[in-house]
């Protein structure tokens, strides 16, 4: 499935496992959060890049004060009006310190790749490989917001005051 990574589409490097897979003794892996719990000091010990994939109904707060030391967490979306995910993706970076690659995997469609990117998400799995051009398209359409994010865009409300004051 192609991934658009920073607004370009990039290999993969990650290697998702089974819970019942053989962890190999090197190379990044995303593991879900079951394991993870099971295996938290094997995982953290191995020295190579960590992911955990989120399921919609698990939390920010169940991976908690280890999301500074992972790599990607990847946040699963099962089916369009399931928006749980986004509430996760900002929880993990306002709240958590999470900085790490946060990725939008399973039902991802190209209408909701802006909002994603408000909440965080820098890494996209997607199915179409025209994706990119998608992508851009999705993230020029909007100029102004009334709700601040996660990214670094000012709010409308505040854009008002800032031309009030400097006129």
């Amino acid at each position: 499935m192609p991934l658009i990574r920073n607004g370009r589409l990039a290999d993969d490097p990650w290697t998702a496992l089974a819970d019942d897979a053989e962890l190999p003794p090197t190379g990044a892996v995303i593991v879900s959060l079951a394991r993870f719990r099971t295996e938290r000091e094997v995982l953290f010990n191995r020295g190579a890049p960590l992911g955990i994939r989120l399921k919609s109904s698990e939390l920010a707060s169940e991976i908690g004060a280890d999301a500074p030391r992972l790599d990607l967490i990847a946040i699963d979306f099962p089916v369009f009006r399931d928006g749980r995910g986004y509430s996760t993706a900002r929880l993990l970076r306002e709240r958590w310190g999470f900085a790490g690659e946060l990725r939008a995997v399973g039902n991802v469609l190209r209408d909701q790749l802006l909002f994603m990117d408000r909440c965080g998400f820098d890494a996209f799995e997607v199915e179409s490989p025209d994706a990119v051009a998608a992508w851009e398209k999705a993230l020029a359409e909007f100029s102004v917001f009334y709700q601040p994010a996660t990214d670094a865009r000012v709010p409308a409300r505040l854009q008002r005051l800032q031309r009030r004051a400097a006129s």
